[in-house]
């Protein structure tokens, strides 16, 4: 072939290519955008997983309400003041006229006591899911003052409990398994009036524009997802900078303390085997370095879930930390699928219907 017909038709060619995988990127780009519109305006996605958070963020709070209130004024009432809290707080948060209720009432005990019983009975209506989008800003607001009135009494749970909260004024986490639920089925949307009655009645302000509900309520995914990556690489990239984490020890240490190493009995049987120690130091920072990589395909989000639940559960009763590992674990099962909450659900009413006669005969 002559190189003058060679370069006309090796231009021809390229320009072929070109357009063609021109089209295949609009044509791919336009099937993904569908997708995005389509999974964030058509329906609310994981509402049984949502719903569980919820749940599981209000026994947070009532855990730590109640675990806190043999020493609430020694720990943050009135007989903490000596160590300069109240006068100059660590945080910013309570300089803030909304958040700065707990830090008013901080020297009397009284008071203090009333606010800490009405922040427990706000905990178990959000558990309730009981006029949720009234009761969930009220407690977000007075949670924030209570955790942050004390900055040295706080952790990263306490951290990722806010920020959680947060985002769940944006979603709809009462659609299944709460009070609002069962009083919008017994009602089926019959409200009509100002505003503020059809909040108060468990509708939401998007209400007559389900598109815009859907599509707060999954970017609400979208955001504790984000989160929850971000926790665990960034948490598993600061492990393996330390030489412990590297020499797989890293575990031995805080078991041996006497503020995580909560019961003796178990920290020395977990550090009297060194294989042990470098399975669970070497193991959580593989598994949380992994972890958004893994909730891409449905086998190895199994894996998991599952071996999340297990680094949590070791942290809460090897370290003793529950209200910490309760409150990852509880935005975890937002990664549980609708098919696989139908199939447990399905698996329960099952296994009640056969428990039913057994009962009845005994």
């Amino acid at each position: 072939m002559k190189i003058v017909d060679f370069i006309p038709r090796a231009v021809r060619f390229a320009f072929l290519v070109a357009k063609k995988g021109l089209t295949l990127f609009q044509n791919t780009a336009g099937r993904l955008l569908a997708y995005g519109e389509n999974w964030l305006l058509d329906s609310k996605k994981a509402i049984h997983g949502l719903a569980v958070t919820r749940i599981a963020f209000g026994i947070v709070g009532i855990g730590i309400l109640l675990s806190n209130w043999s020493t609430r004024l020694y720990g943050m009432g009135p007989g903490s003041m000596w160590n300069g809290e109240w006068a100059a707080p660590g945080s910013e948060f309570p300089s803030m006229w909304i958040f700065s209720m707990f830090r008013t009432v901080m020297p009397n005990a009284g008071l203090y006591t009333l606010m800490y019983i009405v922040l427990f009975i706000l905990a178990v209506l959000v558990t309730l899911g009981w006029r949720f989008k009234l009761v969930l800003p009220v407690y977000f607001v007075l949670w924030v003052s209570f955790i942050e009135s004390q900055d040295q009494l706080g952790d990263q749970g306490d951290n990722m409990y806010r920020i959680a909260l947060f985002f769940l004024l944006f979603a709809d986490a009462t659609q299944v398994w709460s009070l609002d639920s069962r009083r919008r089925t017994k009602l089926a949307g019959t409200y009509t009036g100002p505003v503020l009655w059809q909040l108060w009645k468990g509708r939401t302000l998007f209400a007559s524009a389900p598109a815009y509900s859907n599509l707060f309520h999954n970017l609400v995914l979208v955001a504790l997802t984000a989160q929850v990556c971000f926790v665990y690489a960034s948490g598993a990239l600061y492990k393996a900078g330390g030489t412990p984490w590297q020499d797989g020890t890293a575990v031995y240490a805080p078991l041996q303390t006497v503020q995580f190493g909560t019961w003796p009995e178990l920290s020395t049987l977990i550090t009297s085997a060194g294989w042990m120690v470098a399975v669970a130091t070497l193991g959580s920072v593989i598994l949380q370095m992994l972890f958004p990589m893994m909730l891409l395909t449905h086998p190895t989000r199994v894996v998991a879930l599952i071996g999340i639940l297990a680094f949590h559960l070791g942290i809460a009763v090897a370290m003793g930390l529950p209200w910490f590992s309760l409150t990852l674990v509880a935005i975890d099962f937002i990664f549980i699928t609708e098919k696989s909450w139908a199939k447990v659900i399905n698996t329960a009413k099952s296994l009640w219907s056969s428990a039913s006669p057994s009962m009845q005969r005994l």
